[in-house]
């Protein structure tokens, strides 16, 4: 079995199993909420601050760009293929009083330009993560943060990776790397 398969399955079968819904989007990864203490978990990692602009590619229902406006006050632009979840988002944030920090656009993550993002969070599949890695080193700045919740990029090192219990069932690990200069 490919190991793409593998991971589907998993996931699937992980989120049966401890209650949460999966939502079967038009794109190449399903929607799988991630938990809030790992939500938490990962601003805390990226440091996030006032100051920051985050993207979260794959947004889903929003949750990481909500939360982060609501205790940092950064803003932040979700990237979501379904038109469901775009929407469930902006009606999220309006109900949180943080849409005016907050944008969320239906578009493929892999098309959409991430230069204004100090920090990018990600809960993809590692060949969606491969497919995205040349996105990022092209379009980030120096100093820009990548948070990934379960998956890592390929062919990158991270600068910390952490591992949060999850229950019996499966542990959340979460990488963190620091975008660098580039040489010419």
């Amino acid at each position: 079995m490919k190991t793409r398969q593998r991971f589907l399955i998993l996931h699937l079968a992980l989120a049966l199993l401890s209650g949460c819904t999966t939502v079967w989007t038009a794109g190449e990864v399903p929607f799988i909420p991630t938990p809030m203490d790992v939500v938490e978990r990962m601003l805390d990692l990226a440091e996030v601050r006032k100051g920051d602009v985050i993207y979260d590619l794959g947004s889903g229902d929003g949750r990481i760009i909500i939360r982060a406006a609501k205790k940092y006050g950064a803003r932040g632009v979700g990237i979501e293929i379904d038109p469901d979840l775009v929407r469930r988002s902006q009606a999220a944030a309006r109900r949180e009083g943080i849409d005016h920090l907050v944008e969320f656009r239906e578009q493929d993550a892999l098309k959409v330009d991430v230069s204004p993002a100090t920090v990018v969070t990600l809960y993809m599949l590692p060949g969606f993560n491969e497919k995205l890695r040349p996105v990022l080193q092209r379009q980030l700045r120096p100093g820009a943060r990548v948070v990934s919740h379960d998956f890592p990029i390929e062919g990158w090192t991270p600068i910390r990776t952490e591992r949060l219990p999850g229950g019996w069932l499966h542990d959340h690990t979460i990488y963190l790397w620091k975008i660098e200069e580039q040489p010419h």
